[in-house]
């Protein structure tokens, strides 16, 4: 997939296009690439999406947006895997959005990017005071020679599949509903980077994931990838740390079962499967080091636990 951090003046060839922040790359998103790419096959168009950086809430109130689901390059590795040939990075700024939607129209979508086929949410606004919306879209297609597509949002089980209703769900602790509105388990991917050694004091080193967005927090049991050649199961801690430390930034540590290799300056994706229990202050070291262990005696359970349920499904599915 090709990525491009701006707008071009003129357009080097027409496109099919979507537009949003994608924030998860949810279920409802998934089913908004797949009709873009549809519609582009058939016409010949590659299949491109609009982006922007940062979210729009991020910069009128920073203190009130909430959590991204994914990191900007998880956000394009994500959008490369449905199919998208190009990414328009697009800067969110004073300067964006002070854009009147004619303007941006006009520009941005005929001149810049060459629309012949564009897809939007039917709740899409766009333009300074979010002016912009379907209706304005549709009745500008003729004169500009593109056509323009609304698309109904997505339900599940009666849910509406957003990016909010994923975050309630990771704040409630309910992964099972995240990874159905998700069609994936809910991951945060990151660096290893050096942290305090106080995971090997206590008896159960831990590799620290840089993250800079935690929409959940607690106890869980994880799959690993980046670890080794193979998914490594483990136990993750993601939170403040309360026992340790004090009014710190959440950090995500992460424990491997069974795979002792040097993991410092690797990059892992660490999926969330299931939650044990929030986190909480204890009395001391030793109360802290009792819970570790038996934490690690929680996932090693879930682990055999599912391993044994997997195989009975296989064995029923063959019967």
């Amino acid at each position: 997939m090709r990525i491009l951090r701006s707008v071009p003046v003129a357009a080097d060839t027409s496109i099919a296009l979507t537009i949003g922040n994608f924030d998860g790359v949810h279920l409802g998103h998934q089913a908004m690439l797949a009709r873009l790419r549809e519609a582009a096959g058939g016409t010949g168009l590659p299949a491109c999406a609009m982006t922007f950086e940062p979210h729009p809430r991020e910069f009128f109130a920073p203190d009130r947006a909430p959590p991204r689901l994914t990191s900007l390059r998880r956000k394009l590795e994500l959008l490369a895997a449905e199919g998208i040939e190009r990414a328009y990075v697009c800067r969110f700024d004073y300067r964006f959005a002070q854009i009147t939607p004619e303007v941006f129209i006009e520009r941005t979508l005929v001149r810049g990017l060459g629309i012949r086929y564009l897809l939007v949410g039917d709740d899409f606004r766009f333009g300074a005071r979010r002016a912009g919306d379907f209706s304005l879209l549709r009745r500008h297609a003729d004169a500009y020679g593109y056509t323009v597509d609304a698309m109904a949002s997505v339900m599940l089980e009666g849910e509406r599949v957003s990016s909010t209703a994923v975050r309630e769900a990771l704040a409630a602790g309910d992964l099972p509903r995240a990874e159905r509105l998700l069609g994936r388990p809910y991951s945060l991917t990151g660096r290893v980077v050096r942290g305090d050694g106080l995971g090997r004091k206590l008896g159960c080193p831990t590799a620290n994931v840089s993250v800079s967005h935690a929409p959940l927090t607690g106890i869980f049991a994880v799959e690993v990838r980046g670890a080794a050649d193979e998914v490594v199961e483990g136990v993750a801690s993601l939170g403040v740390r309360p026992t340790v430390k004090v009014n710190a930034a959440p950090v995500l540590e992460v424990h491997l079962l069974d795979c002792n290799v040097d993991l410092y300056g690797r990059r892992l994706r660490v999926d969330f499967l299931h939650k044990f229990r929030d986190e909480e202050k204890f009395a001391d070291l030793d109360a802290l080091t009792r819970q570790i262990a038996k934490d690690v005696d929680d996932a090693r359970a879930f682990f055999a636990e599912r391993a044994s349920g997997s195989r009975k499904q296989s064995c029923c599915g063959g019967c």
